[in-house]
């Protein structure tokens, strides 16, 4: 086994790499397939930016959010649009060119009826070497399509007539797969469309491998277990047939391939459960890996773990990016990954060496039963970290929180376990970690400019609390036919929601559903509490009386109160154990959340590292987040959900919840120029050209209004101020600028 993999690393290093990617089109996610965002084109540059104006705006026409980057392949722009539909676009004008409804059909697995559930961060395109078979290749509803690029029409001869059922193939009976495919699209390489999954968080969700399928027919090509099978590499990591019942591991967040060498990098996320690990004893190798795979085969090629035995959360999400610097005299091809812990891990790209030392540290031991924390974890000696890796009382605001609130923050923290980064989860205490599993750095939030070994960096400095027990709610009577719909409705929340989204709705690891039903309708929040959405997995397994329910309590909380609940006897979406795995006596779940307005600011910063030096460039605030105070504005402002963009001109592109388009001189930081949108941005701006014109287009579906002159719209928490979604193109006046 190791001499197969040590023949694998030799044959790449044997090669010679080609040239970088040209970077002069927007045709594939993230730019390109190196993921970095970065786009060679300069006419749009420093000395005219302040001539920049839009060029055309394309309505959703709907209310929907979509965090989505748009895709744009020759004269041809593809966007998510009209409640779900995949729609063509002018690119030049915006003018619609076709439209693609997705089928409203239902779950195989349950008799409630389904929506349309896109991978809605972005999507795939290939075509044939003679350009006569162009595709767009998307994940709905756990099934992968392929759509012609040209017509919109659905390709008959992919899969079982246009789709292939991602639930398949992963060693277990799919009836349990509540949600499997990810909301990042994958990458293309070649004839091949290399997939992750999302898999879910709870205890024995499905496993995450890695997968890739041939993007004519549709057929499954190679699978890499990411818990290893009996005979692999990495197996004794974990306990006997672990990969029976352990899930995640998987790559929900962003692929990046270096097309020259055929080499995928996948950046890989917590084994399940995120907080307890009693079911998983060991090092849970590929969990939390930098891992590096012939795109071709699948074959192993290197690792580093990031992570061991993660109690945190800490998913490695962003995408790698890829650079050649300058390093101890000679020229490296690297690879750095932003983590959510707040590091940057620098490699060797085909050899998986650090270019710096990583330095196995002791870190604090779990004292819950059952637990076997890892005695220490990774830490780089360089590049320095890009966020707050500490939260004490010192570090409380100090304008927004008025003297009550600080002194009662102050209280918690010096009464919780607080022993630095890598603190775990504890039943006796809160534990404090800084960055959360929310912080740091997520998907969307690394880019690159290749050509110089430039590294940018998106991050937010978000604080969790937690605290473990057993779940809320469930065992005793009445019955559910004893209580109204709201308290049976509470009790299914307590026993398989609360966890993530609070006693009172108010958020925590999950949103806020305090107006959920308000702002979707009972039948779309039934819909996707059955089918999952974003992180969330879907609860396909819970009977239809029970999301019933469920959606009668979100729709009207106040008619069954936490303080007057009786113990009512409440289903659960928890699978059991298969016979014979070393099953945990108790599940234990984390309690608690994100704290994200209590420390001081900025809560969101872009960093730039030069990686020739392992130096940080500078560091900015991101958007208005440090301005935004203690109120719903502050939320959007806060969990950005956009990334940035960066040319040859010298430029820096992004906008975020705050509805601002905000460019920035990409050698210093500085802002150079503000311009409004109609709404907040969720994705990552496209660069492209059409006739020798440059534009700079922007997803401004979010859900926070962009500010006019006369202030901001009313209700634009809930998205329905004055402007509608829109995707917005931006370029030089036809007379001006080149």
């Amino acid at each position: 086994m190791r001499t197969a993999r040590f023949a694998a690393v030799a044959a790449v290093l044997a090669g010679t790499a080609a040239a970088q990617p040209a970077h002069t089109t927007w045709s594939d996610y993230l730019g390109a397939a190196d993921s970095s965002h970065y786009s060679a084109l300069s006419q749009i540059n420093r000395s005219n930016v302040d001539k920049l104006q839009v060029a055309w705006s394309y309505k959703t026409g709907d209310n929907s959010t979509y965090v989505f980057s748009p895709l744009v392949v020759g004269k041809t722009m593809y966007v998510l649009a009209k409640s779900g539909a995949l729609v063509a676009l002018n690119a030049a004008d915006g003018t619609e060119v076709w439209t693609h409804k997705f089928a409203d059909f239902p779950n195989p697995y349950s008799s409630r009826p389904g929506t349309a559930r896109l991978g809605n961060r972005g999507m795939n395109y290939w075509e044939s070497k003679d350009g006569s078979d162009r595709r767009l290749l998307i994940a709905v509803n756990n099934y992968l399509e392929a759509i012609d690029a040209r017509t919109g029409a659905a390709i008959e001869s992919f899969g079982d007539h246009g789709r292939v059922d991602l639930k398949i193939g992963l060693g277990r009976d799919p009836k349990t797969i509540r949600r499997i495919q990810s909301n990042t699209p994958g990458r293309v390489f070649e004839n091949l469309l290399i997939l992750g999954s999302s898999t879910g968080e709870e205890y024995l969700s499905p496993p995450g491998d890695l997968r890739a399928y041939d993007v004519r027919t549709g057929k499954m090509a190679w699978i890499f277990h990411t818990v290893p099978h009996p005979g692999e590499f990495g197996y004794d990591t974990w306990p006997k047939d672990a990969w029976k019942y352990i899930g995640g591991t998987n790559t929900w967040g962003e692929i990046t391939v270096d097309e020259a060498r055929g080499i995928a990098y996948f950046p890989l996320g917590s084994p399940t459960y995120d907080f307890y690990g009693a079911d998983r004893k060991g090092a849970n190798l590929f969990s939390d890996c930098l891992l590096a795979l012939d795109a071709r085969t699948g074959k192993y090629l290197w690792h580093y773990q990031l992570i061991h035995h993660d109690l945190w959360d800490y998913d490695a999400t962003t995408a790698p990016q890829l650079v050649t610097i300058q390093h101890d005299g000679r020229k490296v091809d690297a690879i750095a990954e932003a983590s959510k812990q707040g590091f940057l891990y620098v490699f060797d790209r085909v050899t998986g060496k650090p270019l710096w030392p990583i330095v196995e540290k002791p870190v604090p031991q779990s004292r819950v039963p059952g637990e076997a924390s890892w005695p220490t974890q990774p830490f780089p000696t360089a590049p320095a970290p890009f966020a707050r890796q500490k939260f004490t009382p010192d570090d409380l605001d100090s304008f927004f929180l008025t003297p009550e609130e600080r002194a009662q923050w102050k209280d918690r923290l010096l009464s919780a376990r607080n022993d630095g980064l890598f603190t775990p989860p504890d039943l006796e205490q809160e534990t404090v970690y800084m960055p959360g599993h929310n912080g740091g750095a997520n998907f969307f939030g690394s880019a690159a400019d290749p050509t110089i070994g430039a590294v940018y960096v998106v991050a937010k400095n978000v604080p969790v609390l937690m605290k473990l027990s057993a779940k809320a709610g469930g065992g005793g009577n009445p019955s559910a036919a004893a209580a109204t719909p709201a308290q049976f409705g509470r009790a299914v929340y307590q026993r398989n929601c609360q966890t993530c989204h609070g006693e009172n709705l108010e958020g925590g690891m999950g949103p806020s559903l305090q107006s959920v039903v308000k702002q979707r309708g009972a039948r779309e929040t039934l819909a996707f509490i059955n089918a999952g959405e974003g992180e969330m997995p879907g609860f396909s397994s819970l009977p239809d009386n029970a999301l019933e329910a469920v959606v009668t309590f979100l729709g009207d909380p106040a008619a069954a109160p936490a303080a007057t609940q009786p113990n009512i006897q409440a289903p659960t979406a928890e699978l059991p154990y298969p016979k014979g795995a070393d099953a945990p006596k108790v599940r234990y779940y984390g309690h608690g959340g994100l704290a994200p307005t209590v420390i001081s600011p900025p809560w969101s910063t872009l960093t730039a590292y030069d990686l020739n030096t392992g130096a940080i460039r500078w560091q900015v605030p991101y958007g208005d987040a440090p301005q935004a105070g203690p109120s719903e504005m502050e939320r959007g402002s806060l969990f950005q959900r956009s990334g940035i963009a960066v040319t040859a001109g010298g430029l820096i592109f992004f906008s975020g919840n705050e509805g601002k388009l905000r460019i920035l001189d990409k050698e210093a930081g500085k802002e150079l120029r503000v311009m409004d949108l109609p709404r907040g941005s969720q994705g990552v701006p496209a660069v492209y050209e059409v006739n020798g014109r440059e534009f700079v287009a922007f997803n401004a579906t979010g859900s926070f209004a962009g500010f006019g002159s006369d202030g901001p719209p009313a209700n634009n928490a809930a998205g329905e101020g004055k402007a509608p979604g829109a995707y917005v193109a931006f370029a030089l006046p036809q007379t001006a600028g080149k």
